[in-house]
């Protein structure tokens, strides 16, 4: 990009002018500034439609295996609940989104009954948002449960899917507000230091605030759920397509092509 420069300008406007002028690389070219937009841009769509089809899956397996466990109503019990405070406060949130819902299956619900105040977990958590169901998961205190849910991705313990919960709750709301995802820092770090069963990364030497790690996790997630996804490819398809983007500035270490997650 090369910027006019401030001494072409009229004499009102060169102090304005001179104070962007210096905020440019020497070198830089507007193609490149858009060639990294379009990146993102379709990145985010790769990511997530990935991240649909994994809330898809937990909220079926959470549903599943802690109604089995608990009943129809284990989201309204808070002998289940480590924190009774964020029990309470999951509680509203799911009232909100339950009046928020237009689904014509919770409206049926409420025309027949009114007591409890929620329907069955199957139709209530429907409604929930997917930062609602990581927070009731994280808050549930019946961690052999919480580990069938885990292990059910192929994920050895309740608090690494905790923390991919969290971590991909951010990465989804950088997605649908458009916000810049590619090179951004992310204050949540999900946990990559556990043995796992399936293909996963040997080098952990990274920046744990920048994407890589979190593609790690859906990428690990996605193969539990879909062994024949094409996600990696799709997605070195697109560093292909857009050779200015360097892997480094998302947190991408070095042979990180060797890694048995990302053959």
């Amino acid at each position: 990009m090369h910027p006019t420069e401030p001494a072409t300008l009229p004499e009102d406007q060169r102090t304005r002018a001179g104070r962007f002028y210096n905020l440019f690389r020497p070198g830089s070219r507007f193609e490149d500034v858009v060639a990294r937009y379009n990146f993102d841009s379709e990145l985010k769509t790769l990511i997530f439609a990935a991240i649909q089809q994994i809330e898809i899956s937990v909220r079926t397996r959470i549903i599943h295996f802690f109604s089995l466990a608990h009943g129809a109503f284990w989201f309204l019990d808070d002998t289940l609940a480590e924190d009774e405070d964020l029990f309470n406060e999951n509680l509203n949130y799911l009232r909100t989104e339950l009046s928020r819902s237009h689904d014509e299956f919770i409206a049926e619900h409420f025309r027949k009954y009114d007591e409890p105040d929620m329907p069955p977990a199957w139709k209530t958590l429907e409604a929930a948002s997917f930062g609602t169901l990581s927070k009731l998961y994280k808050n549930m205190n019946d961690n052999a449960v919480k580990k069938q849910v885990a292990r059910s991705f192929n994920i050895p313990q309740h608090k690494c899917l905790q923390s991919w919960l969290a971590t991909l709750t951010i990465v989804r709301n950088t997605c649908a507000h458009h916000a810049r995802l590619w090179n951004a820092h992310f204050s949540m770090v999900p946990r990559t230091n556990e043995r796992m069963r399936g293909n996963w990364i040997a080098n952990r030497h990274f920046s744990s605030d920048k994407l890589y790690p979190s593609l790690c996790c859906i990428t690990y997630w996605i193969n539990s759920i879909n062994p024949q996804n094409t996600f990696v490819q799709d997605f070195k398809y697109l560093l292909t397509k857009y050779p200015v983007v360097d892997p480094a500035a998302m947190g991408f270490p070095k042979g990180w092509q060797d890694e048995p997650l990302w053959k």
